[in-house]
């Protein structure tokens, strides 16, 4: 019989920001968009991020700052669609560094599934299930079903 919570087998759920979600600032704009998010515009984003899996020997399922520091690789950065003639104006003005490509339209929907893929190929293979929200405004959240 294991002496140890952690020497048995227990998938665990990890909640990132549910209570105070995680926050960041970043520019975007719907490229084929008819209205104003055509046009470029920021969000302050705020993030909640839900990570299922075994425990480790450290006894979480992963380290909070594995998850944060994937998520601050867009702040203060601007999220565009690959093809936005936008991407070559920052290229010219040698601010090209501060674009994050999309091959999908960076609505706050593609931010969660991106997020997601992100996740799954950079955290550890304990993980078994992450979901993440994305909030661009109080009124819109984009979220795994």
């Amino acid at each position: 019989m294991p002496t140890s919570l952690l020497e048995s087998s227990h998938e665990r759920t990890l909640h990132i920001g549910r209570d105070r979600p995680i926050r960041i600032s970043a520019g975007h704009r719907l490229l084929h968009h008819d209205g104003k998010c055509s046009r470029p515009h920021g969000h302050n984003y705020e993030i909640e991020v839900t990570v299922t899996g075994e425990l480790t020997e450290e006894g979480w399922v992963v380290d909070k700052g594995d998850i944060t520091a994937i998520l601050s690789e867009w702040d203060h950065m601007f999220l565009l669609e690959k093809g936005d003639p936008l991407v070559d104006a920052f290229e010219e003005s040698g601010d090209g560094s501060a674009v994050v490509l999309f091959e999908d339209p960076p609505t706050a929907e593609v931010m969660s599934l991106e997020l997601e893929r992100r996740f799954r190929e950079e955290l550890p293979e304990n993980v078994s299930e992450v979901a993440v929200e994305v909030s661009e405004t109080a009124e819109l959240c984009g979220a795994p079903v």
